[in-house]
């Protein structure tokens, strides 16, 4: 197989290659940060680990550079875990298997991790050139971005010198983001007692697999199916007609990630059986109808289940498959501001079921405060019908957009220049770090660029190879251009 390492601009993909060979999910991502200190020591560089657990390490301008601007190089640490349900692998453990797929670099039934590792290992590999012209830099790796950005949110006063920030997570080639949503967690949790299962009953297991997922802010317009809310959709329309008396349901794995895969295990009358298997076979048949083209793979299907001597009480059962069908999901509003861009959003994106409650947790995003308070509002109100309660949490600001920034001109300019050709100056429907940084460093002029990435926090992830290339030569090229202080 042909190592990544082979590809062009070589010091990247070698620096990507070590980055996939290191276990870094999210909360998991300490072994990569300290194998990249390291590194950077042996390299005779400055490195400082704040107290969140940022890594930030310093290198000094080439010579004849060193009255330009300081420029922050930002990427973060840690990847997105999900893997296809028949992929064995431990993200806590295993390496990514990432491999070259024509035009494309891809893993093999798992998320690739170019989501930020690209970013991680240009930045990487800029430290590492003695052949680049550069001002004086600064690379700075946060921790825990894709969980709860815990890094960004921890970052303090006075660890960064530089008045220019590269963030390195966007995902379009040809396009050079000056915005971001904001977002936050809305947990909706349910009291489900329970109560005997009646005599008689068979024990099945309803699943509904192999949709495609997807970033639940880059790929929320894209008609994609959420699993979670297709198995409530059919309990609700189907579920007094069989029966059904739910003893668990369960889907989805990240609030950030559109859910692939959901299931229930119901309890229902031996002669409803025949039924069951009908209506089944109807739904597949709906759900084919409406989704074939976003999701050519989709799977509805029954198996026996172990009994479960108790089931949910009717009435906690009925609230709450009337709240997951109910809650709003994917696109809420397009913005007025920024054509083709999704202004407001939520992923129903995780449902699991605990010993008395079942928790449903929602991301919410949206450009704007008003449309993120918007949906807190309608799934406050459903939850106020259905009796469960909801929770908001770990609230992070959008990145206002700067017409007048000086980088981005830089950045327009050195692409115009470099490819001839101008770039999409965008707003992105993603959760980048950039408005946090605001806080602690308000003086900071930013933009995100980055390689074309599709899929991202789904096993389907694969990045571009000429696009990181092109990437590489625009961010090597915009470092050239600072100017003086």
């Amino acid at each position: 197989m042909q190592p990544l390492s082979s590809l062009n601009p070589q010091p990247l993909w070698r620096w990507f290659e070590t980055i996939c060979s290191i276990p870094h999910p999210s909360k998991h991502e300490i072994a990569l940060r300290d194998h990249i200190e390291a590194w950077a020591k042996q390299q005779g560089l400055s490195t400082q680990i704040d107290p969140v657990g940022n890594l930030i390490i310093k290198k000094a301008a080439t010579a004849g550079m060193e009255d330009r601007q300081g420029v922050i190089l930002q990427a973060h640490l840690d990847m997105v875990p999900q893997k296809n349900n028949d992929t064995d692998h431990n993200f806590e453990t295993d390496p990514i298997q990432a491999y070259i797929d024509g035009e494309w670099v891809t893993a093999k039934g798992t998320t690739l991790g170019s989501d930020n590792g690209i970013g991680m290992a240009s930045a990487l590999a800029v430290l590492e050139a003695s052949d680049l012209e550069h001002g004086p830099l600064e690379v700075l790796l946060t921790i825990d971005e894709e969980a709860g950005m815990t890094g960004a949110f921890g970052l303090e006063a006075g660890y960064l010198d530089g008045q220019i920030l590269i963030n390195t997570d966007s995902e379009q080639e040809g396009e050079v983001y000056m915005g971001c949503a904001g977002g936050v967690d809305a947990s909706l949790k349910l009291d489900t007692p329970r109560e005997a299962t009646p005599a008689d009953h068979a024990s099945v297991q309803i699943a509904l697999t192999g949709l495609k997922g997807g970033h639940s802010g880059c790929d929320i317009h894209l008609g994609r199916g959420n699993a979670n809310k297709l198995l409530a959709r059919f309990l609700f329309g189907h579920g007094e007609e069989l029966e059904l008396k739910l003893s668990e349901i369960r889907g989805g794995s990240l609030r950030n990630a559109i859910p692939r895969e959901a299931w229930a295990t119901v309890q229902l009358p031996q002669a409803k059986l025949g039924l069951l298997e009908q209506r089944i076979e109807q739904y597949r048949d709906i759900l084919v109808n409406e989704l074939s083209a976003a999701e050519p793979n989709l799977a509805l299907s029954l198996d026996q289940a172990a009994p479960a001597e108790q089931v949910f009480a009717a009435t906690a059962q009925s609230q709450l498959i009337a709240m997951m069908h109910g809650a709003p999901n994917g696109v809420i509003r397009m913005s007025d501001e920024f054509e083709g861009v999704v202004e407001t959003s939520l992923n129903m994106g995780v449902v699991t079921t605990e010993a008395d409650a079942v928790e449903v947790l929602c991301l919410i995003r949206s450009t704007i405060d008003s449309g993120r308070s918007m949906v807190e509002n309608m799934l406050a109100a459903i939850a106020q019908l259905a009796g469960a309660k909801l929770t908001l949490s770990g609230a992070y600001p959008g990145w206002k957009p700067d017409a007048s920034s000086p980088v981005m001109k830089i950045v327009r300019e050195t692409y115009e220049t470099k490819f001839g050709s101008l770039p999409n100056i965008m707003v992105i429907h993603a959760g980048l770090e950039c408005g946090l940084f605001k806080e602690p460093y308000p003086h900071l002029d930013m933009v995100s660029i980055g390689p074309t990435i599709r899929f991202p926090h789904s096993p389907d992830e694969k990045v571009k190879i000429d696009t990181v290339e092109q990437y590489w030569q625009l961010l090597t090229e915009v470092l050239k251009a600072i100017p003086a202080k």
